[in-house]
Parts: structure tokens; sequence; C-alpha cells
């Protein structure tokens, strides 16, 4: 994967890849301001609110992929527990829980010093990660706060490896 450089000449900013990238996969997006787009992703679980902001004073992208859980108070905790166990398991990026929106959220910053700029496949292949991530956490999510589960016992019967086809 390469990086290119951006020109101020052509006013390439980092989020503009990333509206190609929405654009082209017809996705729905609002683009906030010039540092920050908004994608609507369906998956297979539920659709994903993927942003993409562009942080200039740390000169880092910065992309999130949440989905509302609606976690009672008495869950909370267990949902920090999971947060943590499954944060031990990625190589890139973290789970966190956004309490003022009651949302899992996914992150993860890629930095771009010096006025670089991303591809556009280092960009899907991000959305990618993100999207899988969730994808892959969400039963074990839904385990702990609607059926009442352990963040053990989640871990347990939702994030398994299948070996074969049936």
């Amino acid at each position: 994967m390469t990086m290119i450089a951006y020109s101020d000449a052509l006013n390439t900013h980092p989020v503009d890849v990333v509206e190609q990238i929405a654009a082209s996969h017809a996705w729905d997006f609002e683009r906030e301001d010039a540092d920050e787009i908004s994608i609507s992703v369906a998956a297979r679980w539920c659709d994903y609110e993927v942003s993409f902001t562009w942080l200039p004073e740390m000169e880092a992208l910065h992309l999130t992929c949440a989905f509302a859980l609606g976690v009672p108070e008495r869950r909370m905790a267990e949902v920090a527990q999971l947060t943590a166990r499954l944060n031990a398991r990625l190589w890139v990026g973290h789970f966190d829980f956004w309490s003022s929106k009651n949302a899992v959220m996914f992150r993860h910053a890629v930095l771009l010093p010096g006025g670089t700029l991303p591809e556009s496949e280092h960009c899907e292949r991000l959305l990618k990660i993100a999207v899988e991530a969730c994808e892959q956490a969400y039963q074990a999510f839904q385990f702990v706060v609607w059926a009442g589960k352990t963040a053990d016992q989640a871990m347990e019967n939702a994030l398994f490896e299948t070996a074969g086809e049936a």
C-alpha cells in the first residue's frame, strides 16, 4: 500500500477519498463539513454508522463504526467487561462504549503526516476491518445486553471459529 502526497492547489483532502468510496458503492452519506463524513453501511446484523474525521492538528484520519445498542444501566458493567475482552483479541483498532449515545463503536486512527493522502484501497480496507469487527462482535453484545449473559459466556457462545461447511 502506498501513500501519495497531495497538493493544496488541487484541493485534495483525506475525506474526499472516503467520499469517492461512498459514492462508488452508492452508500448513503452526509458530509458535515470538509473534515468529516458519515456513511450508512448495511451489513448482516444491522446498519452501521461509519464516520471518518480528519484531525488536522494530529494529521490523523479517525474512523468510527457504531451501532445502537440500547444498554440498560444494569448491564453497563458487563458491556465494559465484554469490550475489554474483545479489545484483547484485536490487532487493529478497538471497541469503545459511547454512553451519551448508548452505542458501541469500533475506533481506529491512521496518521498521515506531512500532507500524505491515503489511497482509496487504504480507506476501503479500514472500513472493511471496522465492519467485520462489528459484525463479529455484534451477537456477543446482544448476548450480554438482551440475554443477560456474562462477558465470558458471550465470548464463549458468540465468538467461535467454525470449520468446514454444513
